[in-house]
């Protein structure tokens, strides 16, 4: 009873001050110039630091465990596509949870299954929700001049967008919006642009960029 008392006390000092810690090197100043960070990376170094201190509070001082952690994660090897880096570090969360659990270390495996699991669920309420569209639009022979309009209803619509190509009849953005814009009613509104009222949108939803894991 004594062992288990002793591995919650060390995983509720040690995991705290792990978010902590990872936090403040994920959330740390962003020097001018420097491009901005994306949500899903902070996110990941922060998990990735509880991940760490979970691992090493299987391993202790026993260097037949870190030997054996070593070989276990030299033989995973995932080859399939991950849209969130999360989901790379949840792997990694469970392969040390489920150490803890083969080493004897219940109480420390299921602590810090918990606390990994409310880490996710508070770090994740974070996340800004937007979907990203590839947007096209031949408003007529004036397409490029009507750029300004064309981008002034995209901010009314809170969108962020970059330009991709333009030329007199058609132009092409890429444009991330929040997860609630509908867009039946930006087409309206981009379509009135188009003083022949001939004009076409079309909005290609675009999937996250996949992150392979070797």
């Amino acid at each position: 009873m004594s062992g288990t008392l002793a591995e919650l006390r060390l995983a509720a000092i040690r995991l705290p001050l792990a978010v902590l810690l990872g936090s403040m090197l994920a959330l740390r100043p962003r020097r001018r110039g420097t491009p901005p960070r994306r949500a899903a990376v902070v996110q990941t170094q922060i998990i990735l630091a509880v991940v760490g201190s979970v691992i090493m509070l299987v391993v202790g001082e026993s260097m037949a465990r870190a030997f054996g952690i070593v070989g276990v994660a030299s033989l995973i090897r995932y080859r399939s596509k991950i849209d969130d880096p999360k989901d790379a570090v949840v792997m990694l969360a469970a392969l040390a949870v489920g150490l803890a659990a083969g080493t004897g270390l219940y109480a420390l495996s299921v602590f810090a299954t918990v606390f990994l699991v409310i880490a996710l669920w508070v770090i994740e309420s974070f996340e800004p929700q937007t979907r990203t569209f590839e947007l096209s639009l031949k408003l007529g022979d004036k397409t490029a001049s009507l750029q300004p309009q064309i981008e002034g209803v995209l901010r009314r619509f809170k969108a962020q967008f970059e330009m991709r190509t333009v030329s007199e009849g058609e132009a092409s953005y890429l444009v991330t919006t929040p997860s609630s814009m509908r867009t039946d009613r930006a087409s309206q509104a981009l379509m009135a642009l188009d003083p022949e009222g001939k004009g076409g949108v079309e909005w290609k939803e675009v999937t996250k960029v996949k992150v392979p894991i070797n």
